[in-house]
């Protein structure tokens, strides 16, 4: 975590603020840096969807606040292709929601070469919808932009979970340009904030629900009062009483980090940060020119689209041993080392540099060594 976020938490742990008032202020910051009408700090991404899913079952009907999860009588359907899910999905259902599945995987499986269609979406639009959701990848179909006016057309929510579609920085405003009403992100990864944390930025009416379900509503109707920009008091019928997302809750040291984290991520040059994530790969590599069970090979940022990566395809056959068994190993020996597993079945381990500090390229490099029987 970068210096001035430790800085920004340990100032605001020493402080006492209105959790409103500061929710307020974030949500400004975030939408300066989203183009978003507004935005909330969630105690992850996985929480972003589910504040944005019981926003969009309770809009700022404050009664639906109070009776969710339970979606007896109401709308509850969050439409969802197939090939968008995942066990990500928890956090939709959490809120109440039921999810229909629309279209075929076949593009997935090899049986053909259609991917989910627009019109399979819009079939699917009845009284009970309450969104759509979309997981954003480079490669899902159909294109963000089509679902955006399809949704637009019916006035239904189009809630994006781009938890991980950072970087390229472009994408923190992409999404909302693109028509999402709600974007989750998560605060942790490439923004580098607390690991804690997460956005959710859109509409404004869906942000000032999701913030009315999260926030201490132990607060005196006759003298609460809200920031008006935030949450519109004059629209809400009564005052909901804690909500289905008070489980979520983010400290003020939290919110104090993420948003610095996020003002450094926008103002940092993503090309120099690159360079030297590189240069520490270089050395890890540099290191095992030699190591005989093990070919190496950086990816550059221009073929991996986000950062650099470190790939080591291990010689299976002759080390005696398979890529799960190395990482096994890294993970529990001294002090715990984890490469990314995502290609291990071919042999394959990655090493991701985002995290990594001062000296880690040289001990992960020796680590290495050791267990590649250099």
């Amino acid at each position: 975590m970068p210096p001035e976020v430790l800085e920004a938490m340990s100032e605001a742990a020493r402080a006492s603020v209105d959790m409103a008032e500061l929710h307020a202020k974030a949500s400004d910051v975030i939408a300066e840096c989203t183009g978003a009408e507004g935005g909330l700090v969630t105690s992850g991404a996985a929480a972003a969807l589910t504040l944005g899913t019981a926003a969009c079952l309770a809009g700022l009907d404050v009664a639906r606040m109070e009776r969710l999860p339970c979606t007896d009588g109401i709308p509850n359907e969050v439409i969802m292709c197939r090939t968008h899910r995942t066990g990500y999905d928890h956090a939709i259902r959490a809120a109440g929601a039921s999810i229909r599945d629309v279209g075929f995987n076949d593009r997935g499986v090899g049986a053909g070469v259609r991917a989910v269609e627009a019109w399979e979406i819009e079939v699917a639009i009845t009284p009970q919808t309450v969104a759509i959701a979309y997981t954003a990848t480079p490669a899902n179909q159909p294109p963000l932009s089509d679902l955006a006016k399809l949704a637009a057309r019916y006035r239904v929510p189009l809630i994006v979970d781009a938890a991980a579609q950072l970087p390229p920085r472009e994408n923190l405003r992409r999404f909302v340009a693109e028509g999402a009403s709600l974007v989750a992100f998560s605060g942790g990864k490439a923004i580098r904030g607390p690991q804690s944390t997460g956005i959710l930025c859109g509409r404004r009416d869906l942000i000032a629900s999701a913030a009315l379900q999260m926030l201490d509503m132990d607060v005196a109707p006759e003298t609460w009062a809200p920031p008006e920009s935030f949450i519109p008091r004059q629209d809400l019928h009564g005052i909901p009483h804690h909500g289905l997302g008070r489980g979520f809750e983010v400290g003020k040291e939290e919110i104090a980090g993420l948003i610095v984290a996020l003002q450094r991520y926008v103002r940092m040059d993503p090309e120099a940060e690159n360079a030297a994530w590189e240069q520490q790969l270089a050395r890890i590599a540099e290191a095992l020119t030699d190591a005989p069970h093990v070919s190496i090979r950086i990816l550059p940022t221009s073929e991996t689209g986000r950062v650099p990566l470190l790939e080591l395809t291990l010689k299976e056959s002759t080390l005696g041993r398979t890529a799960w068994d190395v990482s096994r190993e890294l993970q529990r020996g001294g002090t715990p080392l984890h490469l990314h597993e995502r290609r291990a079945s071919e042999g394959i381990l990655t090493v991701n540099p985002t995290a990594l500090q001062d000296g880690d390229a040289e001990n992960i490099a020796a680590r290495l060594r050791i267990i590649l029987g250099s």
